[in-house]
């Protein structure tokens, strides 16, 4: 079995559908994890989360804090609420400070256009990893990004709108593959919280469902913003995509990271137009494992 080679950056730890993410992911088996980079308000804490799911699911990983600001706008990113179940499970305590970017940079370089970089956060990490080593898109196999809000959806999408100069520098690099997978489709892929945490049982979803009580606290329900994206690694016909050019709109107030998209056979962008709720759902809880009721 062919596996893929994937650096997954993540701000987890606010929104649920990242522990749901990186739990699919380490239960994936045509996914060879290489790494995990953590982004925005604490990305030390985010560390700490994502190595309770590691540590779930028997794996050592290399997870590296990233930047904690975005690049030249204000924070509007809280420090993650998720951080409160750290006492409940165990998780690693030391991380490598300041040596993010340069994991990602290295790892690229070592498997020239082998790797996936699934991006679910602000894009701070990827656009200062873009700075630092101009070449690295051109070495990526293909950067996946759960963000933006193209057609039928309003924007801005919250992941582009915390750091939308970074967003604007990342969408301006050329990269043999730039796929997008925003609100238009994520919106369509939802779950009652009951229901999900009926499913969460075993050993991988345990913490997620424990970490999901400051998310279910006055929400109903999960939407799969990242996971979509993430499956679509490995199951394309999950979702319809359309190329074209994704531009960004970094002025500042409320629009700031607005994306607007512009249909072109021959675009540097792809988007996701439609979805299959139901195949994804399928999908998810076959290779997670729990089953869905």
């Amino acid at each position: 079995m062919e596996r893929s080679l994937v650096l997954l950056d993540t701000d987890i730890g606010n929104d649920i559908d990242d522990a749901v993410c990186l739990a699919y992911l380490l239960a994936q088996p045509r996914c060879e994890l290489l790494g995990i980079t953590t982004v925005t308000a604490e990305p030390a804490q985010r560390a700490a989360l994502a190595s309770v799911l590691c540590r779930a699911a028997g794996r050592t990983l290399p997870i590296l804090p990233g930047a904690a600001e975005p690049l030249a706008s204000p924070p509007v990113q809280a420090p993650p609420p998720q951080a409160a179940a750290l006492a409940r499970w165990d998780h690693d305590t030391g991380f490598p400070a300041g040596e993010a970017v340069e994991f990602l940079r290295r790892t690229i370089r070592a498997h020239p256009g082998e790797v996936t970089l699934l991006a679910i956060g602000p894009l701070t990490n990827v656009a200062l990893l873009f700075a630092v080593d101009p070449e690295i898109p051109s070495l990526l196999g293909s950067l996946v990004l759960m963000g933006g809000a193209f057609t039928t959806a309003a924007g801005p999408e919250w992941n582009i709108h915390c750091d939308p100069h970074a967003a604007a520098r990342v969408y301006a690099a050329r990269v043999p593959a730039h796929r997008s997978v925003g609100l238009d489709v994520t919106t369509r892929v939802r779950l009652p919280a009951d229901d999900f945490l009926e499913c969460c049982t075993g050993p991988l979803l345990r913490p997620v469902a424990d970490m999901a009580a400051s998310w279910f606290a006055d929400r109903p329900e999960v939407t799969f913003h990242d996971p979509l994206a993430a499956a679509t690694l490995f199951d394309p016909s999950l979702c319809e995509f359309a190329p074209g050019e994704v531009t960004v709109d970094r002025s500042p107030g409320p629009a700031a990271g607005t994306t607007t998209w512009r249909a072109d056979a021959g675009g540097p962008h792809e988007i996701a137009v439609d979805v299959r709720p139901d195949a994804f759902l399928d999908h998810y809880f076959a290779i997670v494992g729990e089953g869905r009721r």
